[in-house]
């Protein structure tokens, strides 16, 4: 079965594709994603990465944990499910001008 990672910790200059390499060591990898600013296209410093079973993801968080890559120490972890954004609690009625 599949397992999602979060990647925490990341240089602001590291592409999906090295990402990927990192993380194929341990593994086959399904998806990569790093989290991009929407305005600035700038990395935010984290990502996700799923890996295609439990037993390597598992392998790669023991691994890759605190590990110095690119001259920072990542941290890796079992993703969270997403929250739902739309339950917030404020009203999503807006006026218009």
């Amino acid at each position: 079965m599949a397992m999602k990672l979060y990647v925490g910790g990341l240089a602001y200059s590291i592409t999906e594709q090295e990402l990927e390499a990192l993380f194929a060591e341990h593994g086959r990898v399904i998806s990569t994603a790093v989290i991009k600013d929407r305005e600035t296209g700038q990395s935010k410093g984290f990502g996700f990465v799923e890996m295609s079973d439990d037993t390597e993801a598992k392998e790669a968080i023991k691994q890759l944990n605190g590990k110095d890559v690119s001259g920072r120490s990542i941290m890796v972890n079992e993703a969270r499910p997403q929250e739902d954004r739309r339950s917030s609690g404020g009203s999503s009625f807006r006026k218009p001008y």
